[in-house]
């Protein structure tokens, strides 16, 4: 789950009073311990119990889940200002799709972000299930003594959790000098939040499909596309494969001819997608029947000919579209090739300032 940002923090002098602003806060109480078997990646296995005299901070992820790419940045400042100064960083990576369990794409994502601190692979959710988990991304500070004083789910409050590690730090070291904490750029940067079309999964499990048909489970079917669209489905043409958490496309054509097109309302549109077929798949991205317009295109867009399109290689979530203008479109990502899986679709609603 992705939720709105909600914060819950205990003050440093006080056991008592707590304020509660999501009910599964856990401020208040002894850190459960690490019980995942892992692997770790960047260290050997963390314990809770030979942590205590270090502030920690656990950071529940996933790393095609969107929200939390956009709060990695920060995490790693932190672990570059603090971990000399007595902050431990533990990612803990449970996995939200399948190709997630993998830890080799787990370790070379770590190894592309330049993540330095310590990160278990959680794959039978048992610290999520521990911390009584919910939500991607979700923060805990845990002081020197194995206390949960501050509990933040979702994207943002990045100064006042930053404010929180100062405080847990000068708790255990008083005077110690630390950087002054200011609003970044990127913060100030995000503007006004609109609401969007929200995250819309692929799989039967969780998904919504537009077809009149519906979804035809675990086998392969070949999809008409009705042509009137309901923003908050996805609608697929031609020969796809519809499994709990991914549609697959099944065959190979002359042209890219099926797709799967998506009614939204966003500026920014996200693929959770991979190839299976041992080689990248081109997926060619159109919206409202022509290409992508420059101004318009995401990161991992490439305009040729008169075309764009995306690469799939590896399974991760992609950045199709980066719109300065808030629109409702359709959005369909084409190709010719077989073996092409599509998980989700993620919407973004804030505006640069």
């Amino acid at each position: 789950m992705r939720p709105s940002s909600t914060v819950t923090i205990l003050p440093i002098d006080d056991k008592e009073g707590i304020t509660m602003l999501f009910d599964s806060s856990l401020v208040g109480l002894h850190a459960p311990e690490l019980t995942s078997d892992g692997p770790w990646i960047n260290s050997p296995p963390l314990h809770m119990r030979d942590l205590r005299g270090r502030v920690v901070l656990i950071d529940f992820w996933t790393y095609s889940c969107v929200n939390c790419l956009r709060t990695l940045p920060y995490v790693k400042s932190w672990h570059e200002k603090y971990a000399g100064k007595g902050l431990t960083i533990i990612g803990v990576h449970t996995p939200e799709f399948g190709f997630e369990k993998d830890s080799r794409n787990v370790e070379r994502f770590v190894a592309e972000n330049s993540i330095r601190y310590p990160v278990v692979l959680d794959n039978d959710y048992h610290i999520w299930n521990a911390y009584a988990n919910h939500y991607w991304p979700r923060k805990l500070l845990i002081d020197a003594n194995g206390i949960i004083r501050y509990d933040h789910a979702g994207e943002g409050a990045y100064a006042q959790t930053e404010d929180a590690i100062q405080a847990l730090l000068r708790a255990m070291h008083p005077g110690l000098p630390l950087p002054k904490v200011e609003e970044t750029a990127e913060e100030r940067r995000r503007g006004i939040c609109f609401p969007t079309t929200p995250e819309l999964y692929c799989g039967y499990f969780r998904g919504r499909l537009g077809n009149t048909s519906g979804y035809v489970r675990d086998r392969v079917n070949e999809y008409t596309d009705p042509g009137a669209y309901r923003d908050g489905k996805i609608y697929l043409r031609g020969a796809w494969q519809a499994e709990s958490e991914l549609v697959r496309h099944t065959r190979t054509t002359a042209a890219p001819e099926d797709y799967v097109a998506v009614p939204y309302h966003a500026f920014e549109v996200n693929a959770v997608m991979q190839p299976t077929a041992g080689r990248p798949i081109r997926v060619y991205v159109t919206r409202d029947g022509a290409p992508i317009p420059v101004d318009a295109m995401g990161a991992d867009l490439v305009r040729s000919d008169g075309a764009t399109y995306v690469e799939v290689s590896e399974p991760r979530m992609y950045n199709l579209i980066e719109d300065p203008h808030l629109g409702s479109h359709l959005l369909r990502l084409s190709t010719d090739a077989e073996g092409l899986e599509i998980y989700a679709f993620t919407f973004g609603g804030c505006a640069s300032a």
